[in-house]
């Protein structure tokens, strides 16, 4: 994996959604609409980032904060990263970015779903400590199955394994 060096990482704001929709429509086979875009750009205006190189929009993650009043997790809704761009370190960037935001709202984990056939993205998050938890069948439209996977930022009894 080639790092790539000019990579700034900032908030994704409307004016950033057509070059978005572009990756996102490049990216998957069923892709958000415009106005779904909008609501989680506006939603999650705290976790939602973009990789810039050389001054172009090279990817994209949204992501929201989620308290069950018992935990407080992220959740990755769409990560992407132009074809072009792609295994040059902006996937890695953006994730860690987002898990350091989700972090800061005090969240113990993330989530995600992805394509039961995706393997690529599998493999990719299970490098970055993402582990499947369970599958959910016909997740996606055309009804192909999603795998939730999870990575954990801290045990709730750290303090207990410590003694």
């Amino acid at each position: 994996m080639m790092q790539e060096k000019s990579l700034r990482i900032r908030n994704l704001t409307m004016a950033d959604i057509p070059a978005v929709q572009e990756i996102e429509h490049s990216s998957f086979s069923d892709p958000w609409t415009r106005i779904t875009m909008e609501d989680a750009v506006a939603s999650f205006s705290d976790t939602a980032f973009i990789a810039e190189s050389s001054g172009k929009i090279c990817g994209y993650i949204i992501c929201g904060v989620e308290d069950t009043s018992e935990e407080i997790f992220g959740h990755i809704c769409s990560l992407a990263v132009r074809p072009d761009m792609r295994k040059r370190g902006v996937g890695t960037t953006l994730m860690r970015r987002a898990e350091h935001a989700v972090m800061l709202e005090q969240a113990s984990a993330m989530q995600l779903e992805v394509r039961i056939s995706n393997l690529p993205a599998i493999r990719f998050y299970k490098k970055m400590g993402y582990e499947p938890v369970f599958q959910v069948c016909g997740y996606y439209s055309d009804t192909e199955d999603a795998i939730v996977m999870m990575k954990w930022f801290r045990h709730k009894n750290a303090k207990a394994l410590l003694f």
